[in-house]
C-alpha cells in the first residue's frame, strides 16, 4: 500500500464511510469465540473497531507511520496490537490466527504473496475474509458521474483505451474470483450489502482528496480540481452527491 492515505489520516477519518454491521456479524459466524485475527492495512480503523468491539484480538499490519499512530490513539485497546510496516513484510506465525480481514486493502498486496501468506499464518480452516467497496450504477446518482467526467478528463487524460464498465449490484469483485480459483482455501462465499453514501459538496471533497489519483497532482493543479468539482456541484447537483455502493464479503476458509 502507498504513502499519500498517511499524509492526513483526519482527512482520510471524515471522508471514508465505515461498513455495515450485518457484514461483521456474517463474518463472525464462522470465527470461534474470542477470535484472533490480523487485519491488513487498517488505516483509521473504519473496520478494526467492529472487529475489536466483537470479542476479537486484532493485529493490524499498517504501513503508514501517521495512520498506525492515529489508530493506536483513536483505539487504545489492549487487545489491539498496530504493527507499522507492510503485511508482506511483518513476522507474523504461521498457523496462529482464526482470520485475515482487508477491507478495502487487499487490491493494494503483493499479487505474489497475499494469498500464500494469508494462508500460511491462518490455523486450519482459519478465514481469509476480502471486503471491497464497489460503485456501482445506479440511477440514485443522478447522473453526476456521468455529467462530472468532462472536469475528470481535463485533469486526468485517459489514453485510447475504453472506459472500464461500471457494475452493478449485482457485482463480483475480483477479490471473489480470485479467491475461488485458488487452490489455497475451500468454501468460497460472496456476500453483498448496499451502501449508498450521501456526501454535502464539503464532504465529497474531502472523499475526493483521500483518493490517490488526487493525491498525485500537483497542489496547485489538485486544488483547482476540486475547486471546479465543488462548483459543479454547487450549480448542477443542488450541493450534494449520492456515492451508489455495493460492498462485498469475499470469504474462504483455509484449506488444511
Amino acid at each position: 500500500m502507498t504513502s499519500w492515505f498517511d499524509e492526513s489520516p483526519e482527512t482520510y477519518e471524515r471522508a471514508r464511510p465505515c461498513y455495515p454491521e450485518p457484514l461483521w456479524d456474517e463474518l463472525f459466524l464462522r470465527l470461534p469465540t474470542p477470535a484472533r485475527l490480523v487485519e491488513i492495512g487498517p488505516a483509521t480503523g473504519k473496520a478494526t473497531g467492529a472487529l475489536l468491539s466483537r470479542g476479537a484480538s486484532v493485529t493490524a499490519c499498517e504501513p503508514g507511520a501517521n495512520l498506525a499512530a492515529y489508530l493506536r490513539a483513536k483505539l487504545p485497546d489492549e487487545r489491539l496490537h498496530v504493527c507499522h510496516g507492510r503485511f508482506e513484510d511483518a513476522t507474523l506465525p504461521h498457523g496462529a490466527f482464526d482470520a485475515v480481514v482487508a477491507a478495502t486493502s487487499f487490491h493494494w498486496l503483493d499479487p505474489a504473496v497475499r494469498m500464500t501468506k494469508s494462508h500460511a499464518i491462518l490455523a486450519p480452516n482459519g478465514v481469509l475474509a476480502i471486503v471491497d467497496t464497489n460503485q456501482v450504477a445506479s440511477a440514485v446518482d443522478r447522473g453526476y458521474f456521468q455529467a462530472s467526467q468532462s472536469i475528470y478528463d481535463r485533469y486526468f487524460p485517459r489514453d485510447s483505451s475504453p472506459a472500464p464498465v461500471v457494475p452493478g449490484r449485482d457485482v463480483v469483485p475480483h477479490a471473489f474470483d480470485e479467491l475461488r480459483d485458488c487452490d489455497l482455501f475451500d468454501e468460497c462465499e460472496l456476500f453483498r450489502y448496499d451502501w449508498d453514501q450521501r456526501y454535502e459538496t464539503a464532504s465529497y471533497l474531502d472523499l475526493v482528496r483521500s483518493y490517490s489519483n488526487t493525491a498525485r497532482l500537483e497542489p496547485l493543479v489538485r486544488e483547482a480540481f476540486l475547486g471546479d468539482l465543488a462548483a459543479f456541484i454547487g450549480r448542477e447537483f443542488d450541493g450534494y452527491v449520492v456515492r451508489p455502493l455495493v460492498i462485498t464479503l469475499s470469504c474462504a476458509r483455509r484449506r488444511r
